[in-house]
């Protein structure tokens, strides 16, 4: 098992590599020319700044049993589709149960966005303490679940 993260902007990277580091667990972070990024213990993967390019590059190197840290609800179904494991910022376990309406959720908003005129959202709110120790836990119970199924 392995942990790709989606690092473009990505508030957990502290998080994830603790935690991967308690379970020797190797962990590969991905962002783009427009990010900056260096760790001690991740492997770090840059990739050109096109659209999508780390996504793409993402998924081209996930493999079953694998998870994926990720706030992109493509890269999760993508992830998914190759039956790795996904994990939003927040937490929430993306599965191949809530993967179609959260989707399709994302569809119609976009939607009703372009139909209102307003492109530009608030952005989500400041993350606090209780966010992080929530991903910690949800991340921390992902790892156990892998590690047990894939015995």
């Amino acid at each position: 098992m392995q942990i790709f993260v989606d690092a473009d902007a990505c508030p957990v990277v502290g998080i994830v590599e603790k935690v991967a580091k308690e379970h020797d667990l190797p962990v590969t972070l991905l962002c783009d020319t427009n990010h900056v990024l260096a760790s001690d213990y991740s492997k770090v993967i840059v990739v050109g700044a096109g659209a999508d390019a780390v996504d793409y590059k993402l998924i081209s190197i996930c493999h079953k049993g694998d998870i994926v840290v990720s706030q992109d609800y493509g890269v999760a179904a993508m992830a998914l589709g190759k039956a790795a494991y996904a994990i939003h910022q927040s937490g929430k376990w993306y599965t191949n149960e809530n993967i179609d309406q959260m989707l399709m959720e994302r569809h119609l908003n976009k939607k009703a966005r372009r139909a209102s005129g307003k492109n530009h959202l608030k952005g989500p709110r400041k993350r606090t303490a209780e966010d992080d120790e929530h991903f910690r836990a949800s991340f921390e119970k992902m790892i156990h679940m892998v590690m047990d199924k894939e015995k």
